[in-house]
């Protein structure tokens, strides 16, 4: 083992437990041990530049990563409820139920898939219109497409059963 893999060991085994106690007083489990081994690949990447003591440094570095996780999913809400405000809404209580599926179905999709949901179906955008919007090549953002729609209709058909248990 080099040194630098040492240097990071010792780093994980004396502070892991301290950063994912921290994460874990602001979100869920899974999210927790997410950003806590985020938390700990910066240390890896930034090894160099830890300061001595490393633990308030690895703390703001999930602070940060927090930060960033709570505003794309707020962006995400955001999107949902401004999307819900433009849908235009039916008096039949299927229509009601259809709309609420699928505004669901988009809020379960990653800022990613949204967006490239939303280009070429909202927007209406071609896939090179679209690939210059997300900053990617025309192939990529077809292939990025199918995926989002294929990832939509899982969404929405997992959307739709847990609405209709409700009811």
């Amino acid at each position: 083992m080099d040194d630098s893999e040492a240097q990071l060991t010792a780093l994980y085994k004396g502070h892991y437990r301290n950063v994912l106690s921290y994460v874990l007083l602001r979100a869920e489990q899974q999210t927790a041990e997410d950003i806590t081994s985020e938390t700990f690949l910066i240390a890896w990447r930034r090894l160099d530049r830890v300061p001595e003591p490393p633990l308030p440094w690895l703390l703001g570095v999930a602070r940060n990563l927090l930060r960033t996780q709570r505003r794309s999913r707020l962006r995400g809400q955001s999107l949902v409820e401004r999307l819900a405000e433009l849908a235009p809404a039916g008096d039949v209580a299927e229509q009601v139920a259809e709309r609420q599926a699928a505004l669901n179905a988009l809020a379960d999709l990653s800022e990613r898939d949204a967006e490239a949901v939303l280009l070429a179906s909202w927007y209406g955008l071609s896939p090179a219109e679209a690939a210059k919007v997300a900053g990617c090549s025309a192939r990529t953002f077809s292939v990025r497409l199918h995926r989002a729609r294929r990832r939509l209709a899982d969404a929405l058909g997992r959307t739709r059963l847990t609405f209709q248990e409700q009811s």
